[in-house]
C-alpha cells in the first residue's frame, strides 16, 4: 500500500498548535471568553489602583489629562505601596520550565512595584498538597534580593490544596509580626493566585474569610485550570480579578496588566494639580501642594506668599531685619556697626559713627573701641576733652584777666604809697620831737 501523504498528519499537527494560533500577535488581551478580560480596574473598598483607559479613538495615543475617561501619559503611573503575597501552585502538574515561567512572572510584577518598607512588600506562599511559605513580607526590602530569593524557589509535590494556602497565607502571611502593615495604614493586602489545576479541597468558605479579613485575592490560571474554581476563588468584579492564559510560555505577559492594576494616578507628572509652587504625590494616589523655601501655602492651598520672616521674629539677626524681593531676607546693622561672618550678628566698627562720643565739634575714631575729641579751626578744645571754644574769645578773656589784674595792683601800690607817705611824716614828726628833747638836756 502506498505510504500516507504527510498532510493526513496535519490536523493532528493543528490540535497542538492551536492555543499557539489562537494568541495574538500584538499582545492584546490574553482572555477573550465571557466574563474574563485582562486586569482593570476595581470598585470602591480599597483597590490598589486603575489601569490606564484605552487610546483615543483615531488610534493616536492618550495623552495624560485629567480628564474622566482620558487615559494618563506615560511616566504619570507609579505603584502604590501593598501587602502583596503569591500565592503559587507547583504541584507536579507544573513541569519543571513552566515552574520556572511562574518565577518570571512573579519577578516580572516585582519589577513593575516600588519595594520597600514604606512602600510594597512581597511575600511568596508555595503550595501542592503541603504549603510552604517561602518568605515572609518583612523579609526582603529591595529587588535584587526579593528576586533572588524567588529564584531559589522549588516546587513540592503532588496535589493541589488551594484552600490551604489561602487559609496559611491569612493566618501567617498577612499578619502584622510576620510584617504586614496595621489596618490603620489604609494599605491595601492582595494576594495573587496562580494555579493550572482545580482545588482538591474546599476553598468557598477560607476565600470568603480572606475577603472578609480585607484581602483582594487575584486568581490566575494557566492551561487546565478550572474556570469555576478561579471565579471561586477570586474577588469581584470576576471579570477585573480572573485571568486565564493558555499556557505558561504566555503567563509573563500578564505582568504588564497587573502593572496597570497596581497603578497609581500621578497628578503632579499630569500637570493639572494647579500648584503654585511644587506638588507632591502622597501614598493615599492623591497629591498636596508645598512652597519654595521662604515661602508659605495661602489657604487655597495651592498658592504661595512669601514670608515675612522679620515680622514673624524668626530672623536671628541682632538688629536689622530686610525682606528681599525672593521670599527671603537679610541681615543688616546699625551704623558704626559691621555685620559678622555669621550674617547675623554685629561688631563695633566706629564708635564715633554711635553718636555717643560726647565731643561737641568732631568724634576721631582710633579703633573699633577707642576715639578722641577734636575741634573745628579757630577753636581750641577746653579741659574737659569734649567741648570747644573759640581762640579770639580765649584771648579776650585772658587779655580781660590781664587788665583787671593791673589796676588791682595799681590801686594796690597806690594805697601802700600814700600809707608809707603817712607813715614817713609820722617818722619825721617823732625824730624832730626827739632831737628837741635831746638838745634841751644838753643845755641843762
Amino acid at each position: 500500500m502506498p505510504r500516507p501523504a504527510p498532510a493526513r498528519r496535519l490536523p493532528g499537527l493543528l490540535l497542538l498548535l492551536w492555543p499557539l494560533l489562537l494568541l495574538p500577535s500584538a499582545a492584546p488581551d490574553p482572555v477573550a471568553r465571557p466574563g474574563f478580560r485582562r486586569l482593570g480596574t476595581r470598585g470602591p473598598g480599597g483597590s490598589p489602583g486603575r489601569r490606564p483607559s484605552p487610546a483615543a479613538p483615531d488610534g493616536t495615543p492618550a495623552s495624560g489629562t485629567s480628564e474622566p475617561g482620558r487615559a494618563r501619559g506615560a511616566g504619570v503611573c507609579k505603584s502604590r505601596p501593598l501587602d502583596l503575597v503569591f500565592i503559587i501552585d507547583s504541584s507536579r502538574s507544573v513541569r519543571p520550565l513552566e515552574f520556572t515561567k511562574v518565577k518570571t512572572f512573579v519577578s516580572r510584577i516585582i519589577d513593575t512595584l516600588d519595594i520597600g518598607p514604606a512602600d510594597t512588600r512581597v511575600a511568596v506562599v508555595n503550595y501542592a498538597s503541603t504549603v510552604k511559605i517561602e518568605f515572609q513580607l518583612q523579609a526582603y526590602t529591595d529587588k535584587q534580593s526579593l528576586k533572588q530569593a524567588v529564584g531559589r524557589i522549588t516546587p513540592l509535590s503532588t496535589g493541589t490544596m488551594s484552600g490551604l494556602a489561602i487559609q496559611t497565607a491569612m493566618d501567617e502571611a498577612f499578619t502584622v509580626e510576620a510584617g504586614a502593615r496595621e489596618p490603620s495604614s489604609n494599605i491595601p493586602k492582595v494576594a495573587i493566585i496562580v494555579t493550572d489545576g482545580r482545588p482538591q479541597d474546599q476553598v468557598n468558605e477560607v476565600v470568603a474569610r480572606a475577603q472578609a479579613s480585607g484581602i483582594e485575592l487575584y486568581a490566575v490560571g494557566v492551561d487546565r485550570a478550572d474556570m469555576e474554581s478561579l471565579k471561586m476563588m477570586a474577588s469581584e468584579p470576576l471579570e477585573e480579578h480572573v485571568f486565564y492564559v493558555e499556557t505558561y510560555g504566555v503567563i509573563e505577559k500578564l505582568s504588564s496588566r497587573f502593572q496597570e492594576t497596581f497603578c497609581a494616578l500621578d497628578r503632579c507628572a499630569l500637570n493639572t494639580h494647579g500648584c503654585e509652587h511644587i506638588c507632591v504625590n502622597d501614598r493615599s494616589g492623591s497629591y498636596h501642594c508645598e512652597c519654595y523655601e521662604g515661602y508659605t501655602l495661602n489657604k487655597d492651598r495651592k498658592t504661595c506668599s512669601a514670608q515675612d520672616k522679620c515680622a514673624l521674629g524668626t530672623h536671628g539677626c541682632q538688629h536689622i531685619c530686610v525682606n528681599d524681593r525672593t521670599g527671603s531676607h537679610h541681615c543688616e546693622c546699625y551704623e558704626g556697626y559691621t555685620l559678622n561672618a555669621d550674617k547675623k550678628t554685629c561688631s563695633v566698627r566706629d564708635k564715633c559713627a554711635l553718636g555717643s562720643h560726647g565731643c561737641q565739634h568732631i568724634c576721631v575714631s582710633d579703633g573699633a573701641a577707642s576715639y578722641h575729641c577734636d575741634c573745628y579751626p579757630g577753636y581750641t578744645l577746653n579741659e574737659d576733652k569734649k567741648t570747644c571754644s573759640a581762640i579770639e574769645e580765649a584771648r579776650r578773656l585772658v587779655s580781660t584777666e590781664d587788665a583787671c589784674g593791673c589796676e588791682a595792683t595799681l590801686a594796690f601800690q597806690d594805697k601802700v604809697s600814700s600809707y608809707l607817705q603817712r607813715l614817713n611824716t609820722k617818722l619825721d614828726d617823732i625824730l624832730e620831737k626827739l632831737k628837741v628833747n635831746e638838745y634841751g638836756q644838753i643845755h641843762r
